[in-house]
């Protein structure tokens, strides 16, 4: 490995643990009281070796909303093969869940912190593309299933703003522990996922029966 392939390395080993420190620190402290400072002195560096890779924190913040919506469209491809578009969107339920357990700091900084307006100021994050891309995928499976004679008389765009923020308040639900609380009192079920494949389940079925 010649020197500049170690330098690109070491450069994108760096970025990495920025990455780290600053999402741990996001979503312990919150948005605001984090600092540049604060996030060089997790990881042990001066806060100007950070601007080397950053200009500022919303630019961080941003990088880490990337990140974030490239793994969930990694989770949404394993789908792409499944030819019945109402199975898809199912197993799309299925999967967003799964994402949402094994990547709660994840869903939590993408989707649960309130967005500060800065981040939406930067010249790259007004081409969202990977966060489109998540969104695009259950926008044209609804689309699909709406050919297949399914949800009529429904708006696509609509109802899938709605399946999105049904599975999102299911999720959010679950990683905040409101919904085992909730279960603990309200049902005879064993565990939380048995509370929440079942509330999936009834999802499913409801929208089985507006074909």
């Amino acid at each position: 490995m010649g020197i500049n392939d170690r330098k690109q390395r070491h450069k994108e080993e760096l970025k990495d643990i920025i990455l780290k420190a600053a999402k741990e620190l996001f979503l312990e402290k919150g948005y605001e009281a984090t600092s540049m400072r604060s996030i060089a002195e997790k990881i042990e560096y001066s806060p100007a070796t950070i601007y080397l890779h950053y200009k500022d924190k919303a630019e961080i913040f941003y990088a880490l909303h990337l990140e974030g919506f490239k793994l969930l469209v990694n989770y949404f491809k394993v789908l792409a093969s499944v030819a019945d578009p109402f199975e898809r969107l199912k197993a799309m339920g299925h999967v967003y869940i799964n994402f949402a357990n094994e990547n709660p700091d994840f869903y939590n900084l993408m989707f649960v912190m309130s967005e500060p307006m800065e981040v939406f100021e930067l010249d790259h994050a007004k081409e969202w593309n990977e966060g489109e891309d998540a969104f695009r995928f259950l926008h044209n499976t609804v689309i699909e299933c709406m050919d297949k004679g399914y949800f009529k008389g429904m708006d696509a765009m609509g109802f899938s703003f709605m399946l999105w923020s049904t599975m999102h308040g299911l999720c959010t639900l679950r990683t905040s522990g409101h919904l085992d609380q909730v279960r603990q009192v309200k049902t005879q079920l064993p565990d939380i996922n048995a509370v929440t494949a079942f509330t999936l389940q009834t999802f499913i079925s409801m929208m089985e029966r507006l074909k």
